[in-house]
């Protein structure tokens, strides 16, 4: 089709690819969901069903786009890790950016009425998204560790503070005046001595925040195998050396993936070297997610 004389406008668009070589990680955050649980009525301090369906919305964001190995959430957050080698529309930016925050965002409302169905969704619901590369596995692992931890703190405070006004009586003022200043070890004092609650049997869920991680499926273990379903805690992952090794004809043979949800620690180095194919181009071999 000839160009049209309008066509030089073309010409004002930046361009605005993402450094090759570098691990992408894109954060979803919920925009104004303070209010949207207080309209709604989510439980405190943790709303189940709420939880859940960001878990759906984040896996339908995983299945959808395969460059995603891994994804963290946490309330009403969740960020995801492209492979390094990752080349998704061309790693333009504002395409991935837009994309993805906008299938997260369609997901989450489609489902709404799944997780809470007693709960008419009274307004749309919105999400912004940033992206941040990062130069090494180091700094992935940190990032990874330090949302984690920020799960933890968030967590136990609001624990707290939410059996102080729901249970002991006191006002939100109050609870924050007598929270003010207060360590982990006195928070989990309060929990404990006030209203019998051990902070260390409270769900991992809430304490450690979902994981979302892209599993290969050894060929020996792919017959038969139920890939609908969700484990809940950590478990060893099988090197894949024999399964990747190369053949006679000098390809790799193609492995299938699936999408595992996870509530464990992701801070420790335990996580990644029981997964090292995570951070390493292993799954440039993978050709097909389930």
């Amino acid at each position: 089709m000839a160009g049209s004389r309008y066509e030089y406008v073309k010409n004002f668009e930046l361009p605005d690819l993402l450094l090759p070589g570098t691990f992408m990680v894109l954060r979803i955050d919920g925009h104004h969901f303070h209010r949207l649980s207080e309209e709604h009525k989510f439980a405190k301090p943790n709303d189940e069903r709420a939880l859940q369906l960001m878990d759906h919305a984040a896996r339908d964001v995983m299945i959808e786009f395969r460059d995603i190995v891994l994804a963290f959430g946490e309330s009403d957050e969740f960020s995801f890790l492209f492979r390094k080698s990752a080349t998704l529309y061309n790693r333009r930016q504002s395409k991935i950016l837009t994309n993805v925050t906008s299938l997260f965002t369609s997901s989450y409302i489609f489902n709404w009425a799944k997780y809470l169905p007693d709960t008419p969704l009274k307004y749309p619901p919105c999400f912004d998204g940033r992206i941040v590369l990062y130069p090494s596995q180091k700094e992935v692992k940190d990032y990874f560790s330090w949302r984690q931890a920020d799960t933890h703190i968030n967590n136990m405070y609001n624990t707290v503070f939410w059996a102080l006004v729901l249970q002991g009586g006191e006002t939100t003022t109050q609870a924050h005046a007598t929270l003010q200043g207060t360590v982990s070890s006195t928070k989990q004092e309060i929990l404990f001595s006030r209203f019998n609650v051990n902070y260390n049997e409270v769900s991992l869920r809430y304490r450690k925040g979902s994981i979302l991680v892209r599993e290969p499926i050894l060929p020996e273990a792919s017959q038969g195998a139920d890939l609908g379903t969700s484990e809940n805690t950590a478990s060893s992952v099988p090197a894949l050396s024999s399964s990747l090794s190369v053949t006679k004809k000098g390809k790799a043979p193609k492995v299938k993936t699936k999408v595992e949800l996870l509530h464990c620690d992701i801070i420790s180095d335990s996580f990644w070297d029981e997964r090292p194919y995570l951070l390493e181009e292993i799954f440039d071999r993978v050709n097909k997610s389930l």
